[in-house]
């Protein structure tokens, strides 16, 4: 079985980094991890906006001053029609609360206003109105309800916000995994490329001395030669790619490029058997891809609602009633105010359309039938990815440890054949066979444990549960917020 530590930067002090460490180093200073921070935040605030429009808004409206100066057509009590020169000054302010009724689409309010007018034309001569006070409502009737939607939708795209950002942080896991292993299998192949540098350079030495006491043909001085320096290349090779592996891991996980690393290998974690059916019901209770196909079906459904409204009988209510005074003297502006109504009811019915809502309604319905189709496509898709899932994970364990057996196996089988060489028992091509199985063995023990690891933090994505605790995953999304 394979067993080490890296050794990139073995000449310097340098800090230990175990997997776990990895995977917080890149929950809590990636740059991933805070785009998808971020990311969440403004799904909140998307949020937060959709529940305050359902508050009451105060809103304060001023005019200091509204200045006209124009001719204009007048006529007098005798009918006949002159022309007058208007000099006029408007001020106003105005404060209203306005709160919209989600259940039915209208707009209640309650305001009050005072307005005054200076006639500057000759002398100047000034007049108060107030409105003390007025309530009102403004009702569409038949018409499609937006709110109505929105109070269904609107909570499960938050919902889904929220297990969107647990899968993004089991995906950093996954990433950072992968970078944690691709540094190992790089180092792991730098060590075997020294080993079989220095192997080669003793059998090449050794194959000298016998081709010289004509022990051996110089084919299998040249293939040895050959073979020498082609390790000499690939230490180099080498060398290069595990400098770049530990630069890419350090930029993902943001730690800085002067600070010395060696990462640990990491175990297998304990044999957990993952039932398939508890899987499928994590995942389907957890995942925010399941709440997105019931939000995909209520976007299609409003949209046919929408369809089926819009350009058809339509009807608004507008009703308001107040108290009013006006006055030449502002103290008696709020004296005895007048009550005041207006009741409005208007219909607007499309009598010639050429086919334009008709068509709009089976565009929508087509979209809809188009969006179930392909939710009941992705479903089917999500179930067989999470039984798929399951089935890799549960034989890892038995890949583990074929692997690691595989790899001393293989280890032994080259220690006997390099013996076997040196003694002239066999030659060149099996000694290469058994150097490329040997290699083979070792950097495919890396590469099962990478899957054993992988794998583990997919079913963590896919379902949104810790198997090793037997809870669900969950953050503290308040202090995301702050």
């Amino acid at each position: 079985m394979v067993s080490f530590i890296s050794t990139i930067t073995a000449q310097v002090e340098s800090r230990k980094i175990t997997l776990q460490e990895a995977l917080t180093l890149a929950r809590k200073q990636s740059r991933d991890a805070l785009a998808a921070k971020h990311r969440f935040r403004s799904s909140y605030w998307e949020y937060r906006t959709y529940r305050t429009q359902y508050l009451p808004m105060l809103n304060l409206g001023s005019t200091f001053p509204s200045l006209r100066r124009s001719i204009i057509k007048y006529t007098t009590i005798e009918g006949k029609d002159i022309f007058l020169e208007q000099s006029v000054a408007n001020y106003g302010v105005e404060m209203s609360l306005n709160k919209t009724i989600g259940l039915t689409g209208g707009q209640l309010y309650l305001k009050t206003a005072l307005d005054r007018i200076d006639n500057l034309s000759d002398s100047t001569t000034t007049s108060w109105l107030s409105n003390p006070v007025t309530i009102g409502l403004q009702q569409p009737i038949f018409a499609y309800n937006p709110y109505r939607w929105d109070n269904k939708i609107e909570p499960i795209k938050y919902t889904e916000a929220r297990q969107s950002y647990l899968e993004q942080i089991e995906q950093l896991n996954i990433n950072a995994i992968n970078y944690f292993f691709d540094v190992l299998q790089a180092d792991l192949s730098l060590k075997i490329a020294r080993i079989n540098q220095a192997n080669y350079d003793t059998l090449y030495k050794i194959a000298k001395g016998r081709y010289n006491l004509g022990r051996i043909a110089e084919n299998e001085l040249l293939q040895l030669e050959l073979s020498y320096l082609k390790s000499n290349a690939e230490v180099e090779t080498a060398e290069l790619d595990a400098r770049d592996k530990v630069f890419r891991f350090k930029s993902y996980l943001s730690i800085p490029e002067n600070e010395n690393i060696t990462l640990l290998l990491p175990d297998s974690k304990a044999n957990i058997k993952i039932d398939v059916s508890k899987a499928l019901g994590e995942a389907k209770t957890n995942r925010g891809e399941v709440l997105a196909f019931k939000r995909k079906l209520l976007e299609a459904e409003s949209q046919v609602q929408q369809a089926r409204l819009e350009n058809r009988f339509n009807a608004n209510l507008y009703a308001e009633y107040g108290l009013t005074q006006s006055t030449s003297d502002f103290d008696k502006v709020y004296q005895d105010p007048q009550d005041e109504q207006m009741v409005s009811f208007g219909i607007s019915i499309p009598i010639l359309d050429w086919g334009l809502a008709r068509g709009k309604i089976k565009m929508a319905q087509s979209n809809r039938e188009l969006v179930k189709t392909t939710v009941e496509q992705q479903q089917i898709d999500f179930e067989q990815e999470v039984f798929l899932k399951v089935m890799q994970y549960n034989m890892q364990q038995n890949q583990l440890a074929i692997a690691a057996k595989s790899d001393t196996v293989a280890k032994k089988r080259y220690y006997v054949t390099k013996q076997r060489y040196l003694i002239g028992k066999i030659d060149i091509t099996d000694l290469n066979i058994a150097q490329t199985e040997t290699d083979g063995a070792q950097l495919g023990f890396i590469n099962t444990l990478r899957s054993y690891w992988r794998n583990f933090y997919e079913m963590r994505k896919l379902t949104l549960y810790d198997f090793v605790e037997n809870k669900k995953i969950e953050v503290d999304f308040n202090e995301l917020t702050r």
